[in-house]
């Protein structure tokens, strides 16, 4: 059954029909606009009402008396399925598929599952929000350490049970408490959004507890940063290394870059004559998009200084850069001129650090060690906070004040010299007190 169309005809015929209920479908002969011939059928519903339509071809080759009893006969049967509730309006068909499609996504939304909703839902938007860095790292946890336990549970379905469980299996299991806490926190935000959403009544997150170190664990915390020996054996070791590597491994102990910063420098950014360097953008890598620089992880440029012999060692690789091709990158590869790739300092540096004796050295060791020994040694957080690019104070104040065995001692050597004065203080007064 299908609606007449506005089409203009050269005649028209009607021919009203008489049914064996007393109903009269009416019949009407029209024209296509390619010129060819239909007969249009409609039932009325009565008065006010759109009428039932349908068309109706007759075949090639009959005569008009033929086609008469034909048409009479399709328009009884019409009439017959109009009876029976077999035919639709379109405004009846309309609604009905409406009612269908709200079915189908009520049905698609209870069973919406936690993977489902991470990889329609919730990285398309953590894109809009984040660097690409970001999301790409969001989804490498997330197929890595979330998709395997509960990635299959439907969102209505997930309890703060299943969450702890697995939680609680990277805590026993000797993963390192950071990873449980980067995996507490991405299903937290996930939870978050599809409460929002309104796909689930209630957060199980509610009851779910941030990961905490277990007393009884006995396993070791992973070693934030370098001691100032360890990094004097580094760049002991940095000078019969090649002159790329020495320059930016000296340039990230010195600036406490990110190793993202460090690759995506340009020579813009440096002044050689203020001995200074502008961090504005940082390279980051994802398998949609490759290697390609981006803005800095707060989407703020900072400029600071740097000591005068990796400013000497920029100068150097400049010039030998230029011998080959030059970049407007910094640290590029000898070989194609192109900017390292990001994974590329992580790899030398861990051979590096077991050339060292430092075991497990990564970019972001040296970031941590440049905050250590700074705060360690009287710089104040507002400064080391600057440097690193941090937008807030506090960030650095809870990652670089961690205790060492160094400030433990110092913390109890300056306690008893306090004390030491104050008893010295005090018999001083009670003697003077006997003299008088």
């Amino acid at each position: 059954m299908r609606h007449s169309l506005s089409v203009s005809t050269d005649w028209r015929h009607s021919l009203l029909l008489t049914s064996k209920e007393g109903i009269m479908p009416a019949t009407r002969k029209r024209q296509r606009k390619n010129g060819s011939v239909y007969y249009e059928i409609s039932v009325s519903r009565g008065y006010g009402k759109s009428a039932y339509t349908m068309r109706w071809d007759a075949p090639e080759g009959l005569s008009a008396k033929t086609i008469k009893a034909r048409l009479q006969q399709a328009a009884y049967e019409f009439e017959q399925d109009c009876r029976a509730g077999k035919v639709k309006t379109r405004g009846e068909r309309k609604e009905e598929e409406r009612q269908a499609a709200m079915r189908r996504a009520l049905e698609a939304k209870n069973r919406m599952t936690v993977q489902r909703f991470c990889d329609e839902t919730f990285l398309p938007d953590l894109r809009l929000r984040c660097s690409e860095n970001t999301a790409y790292n969001y989804r490498l946890q997330l197929e890595k350490h979330i998709y395997p336990d509960i990635g299959q549970i439907e969102l209505s379905e997930m309890k703060s049970g299943d969450i702890n469980e697995l939680l609680r299996k990277y805590q026993v299991s000797g993963t390192s408490l950071s990873t449980a806490i980067k995996v507490y926190t991405i299903i937290r935000a996930v939870m978050k959004m599809a409460y929002k959403d309104e796909l689930i009544d209630r957060n199980p997150m509610d009851r779910v507890d941030r990961p905490r170190r277990y007393k009884d664990s006995g396993t070791p915390q992973d070693p934030m940063a370098c001691t100032v020996e360890e990094l004097q054996r580094l760049r002991k070791a940095l000078e019969t290394e090649p002159l790329l590597w020495q320059t930016l491994v000296r340039l990230l102990i010195d600036s406490g870059m990110r190793v993202g910063e460090c690759i995506g420098l340009l020579w813009r950014n440096v002044d050689f004559e203020g001995n200074t360097i502008t961090v504005d953008g940082t390279m980051v890598y994802s398998p949609d998009k490759g290697s390609f620089r981006d803005t800095t992880k707060n989407g703020k440029s900072r400029t600071f200084g740097v000591d005068e012999e990796t400013m000497r060692m920029l100068e150097r690789l400049k010039e030998k850069q230029m011998l080959t091709g030059e970049s407007s990158y910094v640290f590029t590869n000898e070989k194609t001129g192109k900017p390292l790739h990001p994974d590329s300092p992580r790899n030398y540096l861990k051979k590096l650090g077991e050339k060292c004796g430092i075991e497990g050295l990564h970019p972001h060791m040296l970031r941590h060690s440049f905050a250590s020994v700074a705060i360690t040694n009287g710089a104040d957080i507002a400064s080391v906070s600057e440097k690193l690019g941090h937008s807030d104070k506090a960030v650095t104040l809870r990652m670089y004040t961690h205790a060492d065995k160094t400030r433990i001692d110092r913390a109890s050597e300056i306690f008893r010299t306090a004390l030491s004065v104050k008893d010295n203080l005090t018999n001083k007064i009670e003697k003077n007190r006997r003299i008088l």
